[in-house]
């Protein structure tokens, strides 16, 4: 069994529902759904419609009288006469056709079924159940789900064999304890997940309303939004995207037009995407926006409250693959490239020229220092993290300098953090397999700490967002588990940032909580410390 992690993010303390409810399907629920499928659900019509008249045809060909048999190798041929007596009460004409007479069961669309289903909110009043549920059961279950407000949520991204889905783990830190609460199904292979603290598609949502929601960016091109308080959805909340217009008449027409136009690829436009999404950015001060960056080569600007793509940005020549909202500046986006540039964008203003830098291969990440807003990182894929000063903009990408150059690994740098808690701490992760923990000073970064926690190749390194937890950093990657390392366990970080971690009493091993998982990856590497000294420089000058 293969499975790999794709992106994570924490959520922080206090947003998640301290007990779930459970998802229930009732008449206003199945009509959502239907509404929210109805654009596949004419898909589907037109295609059944389109194979019938393909069938019709080839049977007036073929002609309604006698057929033609072939026996002993074809060396012999009778013809049989389906009009004779003695056949005609097998009614073989119609020996394939559906049975719908009254009575004799009923056709089945793609929720046919689902709306037949009696639910009851108890086993108490099902009928058909004779063995009751305790309360004693019903008490246990309710606990199984609660979520203390001292818990941390993980977001996990993950696919499995051709299974993709969303894995919610609940991380206890006193506990030392990590567990999968509940999983989400999804369409596609996952590639960015986005946290969102508003109710959304609410109307007339309050600007202090809070939510705990999931925004999942995939290989399709529709962005889904989940719930993450209700457990075992059979549907998304909304969607971002053409299939969130089921019901519009402009998106039945766009539909016909692909199937006309089968050979060629779905043109870039204003309303949705058109091809993977591969980062989304949540707007903290405009809760009600959500950015994301697609394959398409766009970036797009969403209203949460209405579900509705706002904005629609052309900056880039090639794939968008990250991107990162300013603290302070709250309309400023930074959006990263695999044309190799990095856009600073007002989104008030699109039609002005927005300042842009250059980097030496493809950009992988982009983030925005916490503690200093007039700077930014930049990660590639040659392994180098970039620090650029905003308000030193090139007169074009080839002029670009940048504060510092970091060679962080040898190959891609995948994912990386800034811890936003505590000043200067900087995590990398890299397709090369290894974590490495940095100790940014004004004279540049210094490593302070190399280690391969054997999660494969790492895809997502994340630092919790709580002061409580601040030195936590969740790891994962292509082996498919979820790790939670407490950094402040290890002498290297704790000798880097001792002005902020506790004295410990004796010697500590490295504190690293995780799921066991069954690992088949076949090429494995055992894990390995390589720490460095603060006053170690392994900054490459410019």
């Amino acid at each position: 069994m293969t499975s790999m992690i794709t992106a994570a993010q924490w959520v922080p303390r206090g947003f998640a529902a301290p007990f779930p409810k459970k998802y229930e399907l009732d008449e206003s629920e199945y009509e959502r759904i239907a509404e929210l499928a109805k654009l596949q659900l004419d898909d589907a019509e037109d295609d059944l419609k389109e194979a019938q008249d393909n069938e019709s045809g080839r049977d007036e060909q073929e002609g309604d009288g006698d057929q033609e048999m072939e026996v002993d190798g074809g060396k012999k041929s009778e013809k049989v006469n389906l009009d004779d007596d003695d056949l005609k009460e097998y009614n073989l004409d119609n020996y394939d056709d559906e049975d719908d007479a009254p009575g004799k069961g009923e056709s089945m669309g793609i929720f046919g079924n689902v709306k037949n289903l009696a639910y009851y909110e108890s086993n108490e009043e099902d009928p058909y159940i004779t063995l009751k549920d305790g309360e004693d059961d019903e008490d246990e279950d309710r606990a199984d789900l609660q979520i203390l407000a001292t818990d941390n949520l993980i977001l996990s991204a993950k696919v499995e064999d051709e299974l993709a889905h969303l894995e919610v783990y609940v991380y206890e830190d006193e506990a030392d304890n990590l567990y999968v609460h509940h999983d989400i199904m999804l369409p596609a292979i996952p590639l960015a997940v986005e946290w969102i603290d508003l109710p959304v598609d609410k109307a007339n949502t309050d600007k202090d309303a809070r939510g705990n929601y999931v925004a999942i960016g995939t290989m399709d091109p529709d962005i889904e939004i989940w719930d993450l308080d209700t457990i075992d959805c059979m549907y998304p909340n909304a969607i971002l995207g053409q299939g969130g217009n089921a019901g519009s008449e402009d998106a039945k027409n766009e539909k016909k037009k692909k199937k006309k136009k089968k050979n060629k690829s779905a043109k870039a436009n204003d309303e949705y995407h058109v091809d993977a999404v591969l980062s989304l950015a949540a707007n903290r001060q405009h809760r009600n926006l959500l950015a994301s960056a697609s394959a398409d080569k766009t970036v797009k600007l969403w209203d949460l409250n209405t579900t509705k793509c706002a904005k629609s940005y052309s900056y880039h020549t090639d794939k968008v693959c990250s991107l990162a909202w300013h603290a302070t500046e709250a309309t400023v986006l930074l959006s990263g490239s695999y044309d190799r540039t990095v856009v600073a964008a007002d989104m008030r203003a699109p039609d002005a020229k927005a300042p842009r830098w250059g980097v030496e291969s493809d950009v992988e990440n982009v983030r925005w220092d916490p503690h200093d807003a007039n700077y930014f990182f930049v990660s590639t894929e040659n392994g180098a993290v970039h620090y650029h000063d905003v308000r030193k903009a090139p007169s074009n990408p080839t002029a670009t300098k940048s504060v510092w150059t970091l060679q962080a690994h040898d190959e891609s740098v995948s994912s990386f953090d800034i811890n936003p808690v505590i000043p200067g701490y900087m995590a990398t992760g890299s397709s090369d397999r290894t974590v490495k923990l940095w100790n940014i000073q004004p004279s540049g970064p210094s490593m302070v700490v190399s280690r391969n926690l054997d999660v494969g190749k790492v895809f997502a390194t994340t630092f919790a967002p709580d002061p409580e937890v601040a030195f936590r950093l969740a790891v994962a990657g292509s082996h498919g588990s979820m790790h939670v390392w407490d950094t402040s366990t290890n002498p290297s970080v704790r000798r880097a940032f001792a002005q902020r971690v506790p004295e410990q009493r004796g010697d500590a091993e490295d504190r690293l909580v995780g799921v066991d998982e069954d690992v088949t990856d076949s090429d494995s590497e055992e894990g390995e410390d390589v720490e460095g000294e603060e006053d170690d420089d392994s900054m490459d000058e410019v």
